[in-house]
């Protein structure tokens, strides 16, 4: 059980999430099918949580001068730069790439940022980073089973 713990925290951490749960409670003897449900569910927890996180640090961050010149300055240009060159048809298919590859710093939080940073719509982001999430935990299964049988 407390293996079982440590691999859903493991998969709601920012710098593991699913990548590093999944190999954790499989090489720990948990079964299969519990691990991923579990651990695949924990990981997309932290998307609506994350959400309102952000929505709070920047609330509170905005009244404060050289944050909120930074965010007008940078953020919102950049984000109007983006819209502008590429439109907004391809924020959820690179959303849910920007998931669903296991590669460092990207995944659930990642893409939670970058959904909030360029006002994707909540639900769509939810849904997109979500299969997102459950495509990441097949591959990660997927290797670590790929590497067993080498």
């Amino acid at each position: 059980m407390i293996v079982l713990i440590k691999a859903i925290i493991l998969s709601m951490l920012p710098i593991s999430e699913v990548r590093g749960g999944i190999p954790y409670a499989l090489q720990s003897g948990i079964d299969f099918s519990t691990a991923f449900i579990l651990l695949i569910l924990a990981n997309i927890l932290v998307v609506p949580l994350f959400f309102i996180f952000l929505d709070i640090f920047h609330k509170h961050f905005y009244k404060i001068k050289p944050y909120r010149y930074f965010f007008d300055k940078w953020i919102t240009k950049t984000r109007r730069k983006i819209e502008h060159r590429i439109g907004t048809k391809w924020e959820l298919p690179t959303l849910f790439l920007f998931t669903a590859i296991p590669f460092p710093l990207t995944g659930a939080y990642s893409a939670t940022l970058a959904a909030w940073l360029f006002k994707i719509n909540r639900i769509k982001a939810l849904l997109t980073i979500a299969f997102g999430v459950f495509v990441a935990g097949l591959i990660v299964s997927l290797l670590y089973f790929g590497f067993l049988f080498l």
